[in-house]
């Protein structure tokens, strides 16, 4: 078991979670999406965390011309800049948990866009919570258009596992 806590406060942010091995693959974002909320049904299951080594959210740089959107992929965030598509160069190793595994224990940091969709928070806009000490050290991305995921930054949290603290983390 895991907790995970604030590096500039030591305010913990979740309760006990089980690690995944890897990020679960979205097949069909559309699957399991609400039809009141249009939000796609979170990526990790309440209760467990993953390891994302992939780059995740802001900052976005133009792609290659072998990229292409595909609202398939699902867990692509959706972001499309005048100068052509854009992928993500953010945070790398970053932990991905379930919204309802941290959302109570998290305030939402409204800037500028950083909120911005037209069903809930894009992700695409950088950090859009912070701890209660001010840390912005989560992005929550839960509009109709892509994931619901909530990614905690790898430098503003650590974890603590049962037998100590976590190693890389």
């Amino acid at each position: 078991m895991t907790v995970f806590y604030c590096v500039k406060c030591g305010t913990a942010l979740t309760g006990d979670l089980l690690a995944l091995p890897v990020v679960p693959q979205v097949d069909d974002p559309d699957d399991g999406r609400d039809a009141k909320t249009g939000r796609a049904r979170s990526t990790v299951p309440d209760g467990h965390y993953a390891v994302d080594p992939e780059p995740w959210g802001a900052p976005f740089v133009i792609a290659d011309e072998s990229r292409r959107l595909d609202r398939g992929v699902g867990r692509e965030l959706l972001r499309v800049a005048s100068t052509g598509v854009t992928v993500s160069a953010g945070w790398r190793d970053s932990v991905v948990v379930h919204p309802d595994d941290v959302l109570p224990r998290l305030e939402p940091f409204e800037l500028g866009d950083n909120w911005q969709g037209c069903c809930g928070p894009t992700g695409a806009h950088g950090p859009n919570l912070a701890c209660c000490c001010g840390s912005r050290l989560a992005t929550w991305a839960a509009d109709c258009m892509g994931p619901n995921e909530l990614h905690l930054d790898p430098v503003r949290v650590y974890a603590w596992h049962e037998n100590g603290p976590a190693d890389g983390q």
